[in-house]
């Protein structure tokens, strides 16, 4: 397990080159995040099925996510999809606190019991209500989006705090742009970071229940 866990850094090194994100990841064990049978595969390059149609998300994502937030270890991160919880275990690492919000109450229970074995006290896993985030603790520093919408959301971008970066897919249900947005004095700068495949995000300001397939990426929503 040890040597895949290696290799798979070295592989995503060539990518992702901050080191405390690289070494955020190597103290996570991403076995933890995926079904039994799965755990031979955990340090593969890819997306895992965790049930209910989702994924934790390919380990290369997730560290271009991570690494484009900067975050330096005072942050309030908010973070929009837990799934599995493995996104939120590496924000842990990194700020000084999580809070997260999954759709599904059976993801959002497993993972908060994953993350709580794991002793990340400094994450709060919330069942989403209507609104998109999670509005009652806002503002945040950082924001991750974990599911694509069509554009971003006004309402996280309400919740994201002067100075503050957000990272988001946007595009179609089949494929999108992962987008870093930074909310500035002078208003809203956006950069696109690269093409990528995500689930996509329901809400009102994003994908009615029903839609899309799964992205390529495996991104959880």
């Amino acid at each position: 397990m040890r040597a895949a866990r290696d290799a798979l850094l070295a592989e995503i090194r060539a990518t992702v080159r901050d080191e405390r994100v690289l070494a955020a990841m190597a103290r996570v064990p991403r076995e933890r995040f995926v079904p039994p049978d799965l755990v031979p595969y955990a340090y593969e390059n890819r997306p895992l099925p965790i049930g209910y149609g989702q994924t934790i998300s390919q380990p290369l994502i997730v560290a271009i996510m991570t690494e484009a937030l900067r975050l330096e270890g005072t942050e309030k991160v908010l973070e929009v999809g837990t799934g599995s919880g493995y996104q939120a275990a590496i924000l842990a690492e990194l700020a000084r606190e999580v809070v997260t919000v999954e759709r599904l109450p059976e993801l959002a229970r497993r993972a908060a019991r994953t993350l709580a074995e794991l002793g990340y006290a400094n994450v709060r896993v919330y069942v989403a209500g209507e609104a998109l985030g999670w509005p009652q603790e806002a503002p945040y520093d950082a924001i991750v989006v974990t599911a694509a919408a069509p554009r971003v959301p006004p309402s996280l971008l309400e919740q994201l705090g002067e100075g503050g970066r957000m990272v988001i897919p946007v595009g179609g249900r089949d494929l999108q742009e992962l987008v870093l947005v930074e909310k500035g004095p002078r208003g809203v700068r956006k950069r696109n970071l690269g093409p990528c495949g995500f689930v996509p995000l329901i809400g009102p300001e994003a994908w009615p229940p029903g839609h899309g397939p799964k992205g390529q990426n495996g991104a959880e929503r």
